[in-house]
């Protein structure tokens, strides 16, 4: 699980993650060229397909990138789309060929947001006895049910302290990591994630959290397996995805996690919003979180 939460899974203001490999403002001084050069060999996309997908010629691309051709502003939304760039990389592109952003940054408690927010709270909490929880670019919660809190119950004070990052509390070995039984796979499932986030947004304060985390020492590794729970034998069931195996007051819980977003959002706070929800993998973990509503 990336899981953590406040714990009467109110709203707070997210600090999305900023900056690039090359950042916004040496993009800018630089021109677009390197900045897109960057992306379509990040992407591994040559001159002349990416012409034919944009519908432009590899001459002109080739004169972009070298700085002997300066592309309009569509040209330039364009080219992002069928590169795949995140959103806020999109405006670094703009500012970088001299257009201003294309896309808002608004705060998540602005209240041109408040449809928006009280839809995700509403579907959240609507969840619930399953945990389901939203964080940003960086995996800090802003938005969490109660049944992330249950899962939370009896962490330190000083890792529930804002602002909760998903990441941080899960793998941390004060945090959730002691509690799960399947550490050595999930820590490896979550890693991977960070690494395909960093590849498409190019992040440096992703990837700063990534190294944090990654380096966490965890004994429990060799101690604890995807098979045997305090020698009992586990029950097997159809298994269509990872679960996550954690213990929770003297039980072993299993969940399965989807990851939600907004289909073509056109702000950036909003583009890099994600909706986790943790689905029972089991029916003793359904049998439980439905006993604890009763």
């Amino acid at each position: 699980m990336t899981a953590a939460a406040s714990a009467n899974g109110s709203t707070a203001r997210s600090a999305p993650a900023s900056g690039t490999a090359s950042g916004t403002a040496s993009g800018a001084d630089k021109g677009i060229g390197p900045l897109l050069r960057g992306w379509r060999e990040q992407r591994r996309v040559s001159q002349l397909e990416l012409a034919l997908r944009a519908g432009s010629s590899a001459r002109h691309i080739s004169f972009i990138e070298t700085g002997r051709s300066r592309p309009s502003e569509e040209m330039v939304l364009r080219l992002a789309e069928h590169l795949d760039v995140p959103v806020r990389e999109r405006n670094s592109l703009l500012l970088a060929a001299g257009y201003a952003p294309h896309y808002p940054e608004t705060p998540l408690d602005d209240p041109a947001l408040d449809a928006l927010r009280e839809g995700v709270e509403r579907l959240i909490q609507g969840y619930e006895p399953y945990p389901a929880f939203v964080v940003d670019a960086t995996y800090n919660v802003v938005a969490a049910n109660r049944g992330i809190a249950m899962l939370l119950d009896g962490l330190p004070e000083h890792l529930l302290a804002p602002p909760l990052n998903a990441m941080r509390l899960t793998l941390h070995p004060e945090g959730l990591a002691p509690r799960i039984r399947n550490l050595r796979e999930w820590r490896g499932h979550l890693l991977a994630q960070m690494e395909r986030d960093i590849a498409l947004r190019r992040s440096e304060p992703l990837r700063a959290l990534y190294e944090e985390v990654a380096g966490y020492p965890h004994p429990s590794l060799q101690e604890h397996s995807s098979a045997e729970s305090d020698g009992e034998p586990v029950e097997q069931v159809p298994q269509f995805a990872l679960p996550m195996r954690i213990e929770h007051d003297g039980l072993v819980l299993s969940f399965i996690s989807s990851i939600s977003t907004f289909n073509t959002p056109m702000d950036v706070t909003v583009a890099e919003l994600a909706i986790e929800t943790l689905l029972p993998a089991d029916p003793a973990t359904v049998k439980y979180l439905h006993s604890l509503m009763s």
